[in-house]
């Protein structure tokens, strides 16, 4: 008989082992990094450059072009959008001769410098 219990007490330990090792954890699993890392905000602008595409250096000029061919037309919608409300911007591209409409590309440096790349709509 005893060997029948201790039997049954070795096997209740054998089987138990694999059944709590599946069993769900109480302790919660750290939270995961957030899928992008934060963005840091755009550097103040504190000078415009407004450049017609024409006046570039020919390997800039193609990679320019091949920038504005991979981008949609919502894309460029709301670049222009996003120059529209940037006084600076607009009165630079006034100036010049052009409007948003005329944008294709624009950065920022992490000086400030905002460059505006335009082509003439129409």
């Amino acid at each position: 008989m005893r060997m029948i219990m201790l039997a049954a007490a070795g096997a209740a330990l054998i089987l138990a082992g694999p059944a709590n090792a599946q069993a769900p954890s109480t302790e919660r699993a750290p939270a995961a990094p957030p899928a992008t890392a934060p963005q840091t905000p755009a550097p103040a602008i504190k000078t415009v450059s407004v450049v017609a595409i024409d006046e570039l250096p020919e390997d800039t000029r193609n990679q320019v072009n091949q920038l504005v061919a991979s981008r949609t037309a919502d894309q460029l919608e709301r670049l222009r959008q996003a120059i529209e409300g940037v006084p600076a911007a607009k009165s630079a591209l006034e100036a010049k001769g052009f409007s948003a409409r005329d944008v294709v590309v624009a950065q920022i440096d992490d000086a400030g410098e905002l460059t505006i790349v335009t082509k003439k709509a129409g």
